[in-house]
């Protein structure tokens, strides 16, 4: 990680706001006494937010002053997170996402725009209006190239798309966030090519075999018929079951309550056993028994 030093220029002072304060106060009251140095990361937060998207050294001072920490402490808290900005950015701050699946999908193409219409990396515009820095994965992988603005993702971007979005910034036009191909969500792109068929997940009551019956509601909202014969999806089954009960007349419970009797009554390990195992004097049973 390259090394985060303060801006040059530093203003005079900071002071949180009075609704600022009140909401600091309300931070610090969620940890025990003792533990106020909790809420360092929300008010460094909020003090860059109040001094318009970045934390210039008297707003950590403040911060520190506010918690009773030393000064030192709350520094290296701000210089080691890099969501906080130790120099002034624009009204609308872009970070661009560099990381491997953006940089397959034009991300660098994207950064030539960047260089075109705001400058070199942490370049303020004259007007105040933009910056931008390259940044480590967003988080939006599946709809790369993208870019975050203040609090906003613009995703699917291409370097026409990106630029008609700084002209629109920086006038101050309105933009539309998420998505600048409509995808909805993270959705694949294109048509729906999965599960068209109705037939695949709309299921429709199971005439029962006797009597002219359907299935029970709460069965079918569990996707559970309640006898084999009855399974539509499953032919192989609802013929292995009938075979199996015409075999030997016996239902499929009586036969395996069968062979569990036969097996305590044929091996003094099984649990239940009737049968009381030879003493050979050797713990070897008696093959003749």
């Amino acid at each position: 990680m390259s090394v985060r030093r303060l801006a040059a220029e530093q203003p005079a002072s900071f002071a949180f706001t009075p609704e600022n304060e009140a909401w600091a106060d309300r931070q610090i009251a969620k940890y025990p006494e003792g533990r106020q140095a909790s809420a360092v990361i929300p008010l460094l937060w909020k003090a860059q937010e109040q001094a318009g998207g970045w934390t210039p050294e008297p707003a950590i001072r403040a911060v520190a002053e506010k918690l009773d920490m030393a000064f030192i402490r709350v520094l290296e808290i701000a210089t080691f997170y890099t969501m906080f900005n130790l120099q002034p950015v624009g009204r609308h701050f872009v970070q661009l996402c560099g990381t491997t699946p953006c940089a397959l999908r034009g991300a660098n193409e994207l950064k030539e725009v960047c260089h075109r219409k705001i400058g070199p990396e942490r370049h303020v515009t004259d007007d105040g209006a933009l910056s931008w820095l390259e940044v480590e994965c967003l988080g939006a992988c599946a709809n790369a190239p993208m870019v975050q603005v203040n609090y906003d993702y613009f995703e699917d971007l291409t370097p026409e798309s990106l630029e008609k979005l700084l002209d629109d910034l920086q006038a101050g036009r309105p933009v539309k966030t998420g998505s600048q191909i409509g995808r909805q969500s993270s959705a694949p792109i294109g048509p729906e090519i999965t599960l068209t068929d109705p037939a695949l997940y709309n299921r429709q009551p199971a005439v029962a075999a006797a009597g002219g019956g359907t299935e029970t509601p709460d069965l079918l909202s569990a996707g559970r018929p309640s006898t084999a014969t009855e399974t539509p999806g499953d032919p192989l089954g609802a013929k292995s079951a009938a075979q199996e009960k015409a075999a030997d007349g016996q239902d499929t419970r009586d036969k395996r309550e069968a062979v569990a009797t036969a097996a305590q009554q044929s091996s003094p390990s099984v649990t239940g056993s009737k049968r009381e195992a030879p003493k050979t004097g050797t713990g070897v049973r008696d093959p003749e028994a």
